[in-house]
C-alpha cells in the first residue's frame, strides 16, 4: 500500500519538474496549498441518505499552465468524505434471515488526486474568475463506521470497514471560483467544488453505495 502511495507522489513530482523546466516558458507551472471543509453524504440503492455530515480536505494543489486561460489543474489531498444514511441488511451486522434496517454513519478518508481543466477568465481588476471540470481519483486510507440497528441498539461506535470498502473511488468534479492576486507570483483562491461519486464504494456484490462532497474550497498559490 505505501508503495502505491509513494509511486503516486513521484508521479506528480515528476510532472511539476517537466512543467518547470520542459514546458512553454510563458505559462509555467504553480504549486498552491489548500485547506478546507466539505460536506459529505451517502447515497445507497437499497435505503435512504440521512443529511450531510462535515469533513476536511488538506494538502497540494498544482496548475500547469498550458495556455493563457487555460490550465490543467491536479493535486494531492487527504480528503474526508463522511455522511450518514439508513440501510438494509448490511454486514457485518446482518446475519439474520429477516431484513433488518441500520442507522449508518461513514467515515471515510481518501488520497485524492484531481485532474481537471480549468478554464480562467481575463483579471477583472484584482481578480479571475474560474470554472474546473474533470475526474477525481480517490485511494481510501480509512474506513470507519458507526452502526445503531433501528430500534436503538448501537452495534458498532468506530467499527473498521476497510474490507467492506473498495480501495479506489471515482468521482466528476465541477467547480467554480475566484483567485485573488496578493502580489505577483501570490495568490488566494476562493471557490465551490461539487465530486459526485460515480463508482460504487462497498465491495459487496449485493449493495450499490455511493458518497458524494461538496467542497468550501481555500487556496494559497505560490
Amino acid at each position: 500500500m505505501k508503495r502505491k502511495y509513494l509511486t503516486l507522489l513521484l508521479f506528480l513530482l515528476s510532472m511539476a519538474t517537466f512543467a518547470q523546466y520542459g514546458g512553454r516558458p510563458d505559462y509555467g507551472f504553480r504549486l498552491g496549498l489548500t485547506a478546507h471543509p466539505t460536506l459529505g453524504w451517502i447515497k445507497p440503492e437499497t435505503g435512504k441518505t440521512n443529511g450531510l455530515a462535515l469533513g476536511f480536505s488538506y494538502g497540494l494543489l498544482g496548475d500547469f499552465n498550458f495556455a493563457e486561460n487555460y490550465s490543467f489543474s491536479t493535486g494531492l489531498t487527504v480528503t474526508t468524505i463522511n455522511g450518514k444514511s439508513t440501510e438494509l441488511d448490511v454486514p457485518p451486522y446482518h446475519n439474520a434471515e429477516v431484513s433488518s434496517a441500520y442507522d449508518l454513519r461513514y467515515k471515510l478518508q481518501y488520497l485524492e488526486i484531481p485532474m481537471t481543466i480549468k478554464l480562467k477568465t481575463n483579471k477583472m481588476g484584482d481578480v479571475k474568475w474560474y470554472g474546473q471540470f474533470g475526474l477525481s481519483n480517490g485511494f481510501n486510507i480509512k474506513a470507519h463506521q458507526r452502526a445503531v440497528a433501528v430500534g436503538g441498539t448501537v452495534l458498532a461506535d468506530s467499527e473498521n470497514i476497510s474490507d467492506e470498502i473498495k480501495w479506489y473511488r471515482a468521482g466528476l468534479i465541477v467547480g467554480a471560483g475566484g483567485e485573488y492576486d496578493i502580489d505577483g507570483h501570490t495568490s488566494i483562491a476562493v471557490g465551490l467544488t461539487f465530486n459526485n461519486g460515480f463508482t460504487n464504494i462497498a465491495t459487496q456484490r449485493n449493495r450499490n453505495v455511493k458518497n458524494h462532497y461538496v467542497g468550501l474550497n481555500f487556496a494559497v498559490f505560490f
